[in-house]
């Protein structure tokens, strides 16, 4: 509870952050790593003096602005192509990893008690699959009483990093998912009863409303709003829940270096232990920015961060970058900013 009030307070404090701190670090993006930012923030002013004014707005909104020039650093879940960030003249690096969770609104279940396979789950945001007592759900889920209720189905309103790593994986598991729908930050839902939430925060208020419901959020809103999650059938035939341990050994075989600007998947990673839908959170800047000293504010935060923000990482259940990662981001990515 302690840890929840936490969250909520950092959440609230980077909520002020537009008025008190105007002056410091801009930044605008994926709502995923919201409460992060927020907590590394209220740490960091306390200690240097510099504040951060973040806006999560949602990755493509993230986009719009750091390519408009008007914040110092964009934030998106949905890693930006090599080509792109050769064209804008930008970096791209990890800063955070976490996992996308689907979360249900369902009376008589406890959190993780349901299990629920990827192709299934596609199966329920492809609208084939619309009640709870449906036999494939059933079959997944032995001596469950699975109600005779119908599925809402809930997804993000706004182009979204968050969404990108939700139809990624649906696309790695669902052959009919890849070829009617595919992945993308923003998709057209084809199920009859999809309904649209702004934000991982409009999402998880619409689950919570909505009785039979279905969506994905952030592991850190499944926390701070109570959720009921499902557990998830892995790449090595496991059930496993969310947390910050299945979210590292789903990353613990990225090559980082094998993508241009780092953008490396880690959905449906092997090992038995891996959450099937892992992401990184990915920071965007300027090689050549137009104010320097505010370019070096950011990197000075992140380095911060990267060095003192490990355990308020863990207690959110992110998954903070490993040093030797994080010393390669410093003399290969950071060092292209002139």
């Amino acid at each position: 509870m302690l840890k929840m009030k936490s969250v909520i307070a950092a959440v609230g404090l980077s909520v002020l952050a537009a008025t008190s701190w105007a002056a410091d670090i801009t930044g605008a993006g994926a709502t995923f790593p919201y409460p992060m930012y927020a907590k590394w923030a209220e740490a960091y002013k306390a200690a240097t003096g510099t504040g951060l004014n973040y806006q999560s707005i949602g990755s493509s909104g993230g986009l719009k602005q750091i390519r408009a020039k008007t914040v110092t650093f964009g934030a998106s879940d949905a890693p930006v192509s090599g080509a792109d960030l050769d064209k804008d003249g930008m970096v791209q690096f990890p800063a955070i990893i976490g996992g996308t969770v689907p979360v249900v609104n369902l009376q008589g279940f406890k959190p993780g008690e349901l299990r629920i396979s990827g192709p299934v789950l596609a199966d329920i945001y492809l609208g084939t699959i619309t009640k709870w007592n449906d036999a494939k759900l059933a079959a997944l889920n032995p001596g469950k009483s699975l109600p005779d209720q119908a599925i809402t189905v809930v997804h993000r309103a706004d182009g979204s990093g968050t969404t990108f790593n939700f139809t990624d994986y649906l696309s790695a598991v669902s052959k009919d998912w890849s070829d009617k729908v595919g992945k993308g930050a923003a998709v057209k839902w084809p199920a009859d009863s999809s309904v649209g939430g702004k934000g991982n925060e409009g999402v998880a208020a619409n689950v919570n409303r909505v009785k039979g419901a279905v969506g994905y959020v952030e592991y850190a809103y499944v926390k701070k709003n109570n959720m009921n999650f499902l557990q998830l059938l892995n790449a090595s035939g496991k059930y496993v829940s969310p947390d910050d341990l299945t979210f590292a050994a789903a990353a613990a075989g990225a090559d980082w270096f094998s993508v241009p600007g780092m953008g490396v998947s880690m959905v449906n990673a092997k090992g038995n232990d891996s959450w099937p839908i892992s992401t990184a959170s990915f920071i965007l800047m300027y090689k050549k920015p137009a104010d320097k000293a505010s370019s070096d504010e950011v990197l000075k935060f992140f380095d911060w961060a990267f060095k003192n923000g490990k355990k308020m990482a863990s207690d959110l259940d992110y998954v903070p970058l490993p040093d030797s990662l994080t010393s390669q981001i410093r003399s290969k990515v950071w060092t292209e900013i002139k």
